[in-house]
């Protein structure tokens, strides 16, 4: 059993994580974020620690930013996009319990200070923006340092603030060659 509560989008998603692992879940009901679903994650952020886990497209982004901006100290979990994507529909309850475990194996918290350590420089360098395959390459790395996927800026960002260090960043990166 998790210690830390699972905050996912649906019903749909609650079902799938239970295939994969024991953890208690907490449905956000989609973007509305009603006062009650913010209370219950409340509570979970501050007596156990919470792991968010929204879908992989733009709703679920928008849903976690705003999770992120009321609890900066939450645990991240990104399902690869190819990983959550079946029946034309993209979301975790898409998603196999294998992926979903790999990415509650790598957990990240982000960091309010950018840690500065990478630049778009690095990103052209390695192909990962200003190439027709970027969005590919970028979705490749994002899975294998488990920040997910992202524009390029997003990239960026989650490299600076998610606590990725220059090595596994390379690891990652040469892992394509």
């Amino acid at each position: 059993m998790l210690k830390q509560v699972i905050v996912v989008e649906g019903k749909s998603d609650i079902q799938r994580i239970a295939q994969a692992v024991e953890a208690d879940c907490i449905a956000t009901e989609g973007f509305t974020l009603r006062k009650g679903v913010i209370d219950m994650i409340r509570v979970a952020y501050e007596k156990r620690g919470i792991i968010i886990l929204t879908d992989p497209d733009t709703a679920g982004e928008r849903i976690r930013r705003v999770l992120t901006k009321k609890f900066p100290n939450a645990q991240h979990a990104f399902v690869p996009r190819d990983e959550a994507f079946a029946n034309d529909d993209i979301g975790i309850e898409q998603a196999s319990p294998e992926s979903i475990r790999k990415a509650l194996s790598t957990l990240h918290v982000e960091s309010l200070e950018s840690s500065n350590e990478f630049s778009m420089v690095d990103l052209v360098r390695h192909g990962l923006s200003g190439m027709s395959d970027s969005a590919a390459r970028r979705a490749v790395i994002g899975a294998k340092l488990g920040i997910g996927y992202g524009n390029g800026k997003q990239f960026l960002y989650r490299l600076n603030h998610y606590g990725i260090t220059r090595d596994a960043y390379e690891e990652a990166v040469n892992s394509l060659k």
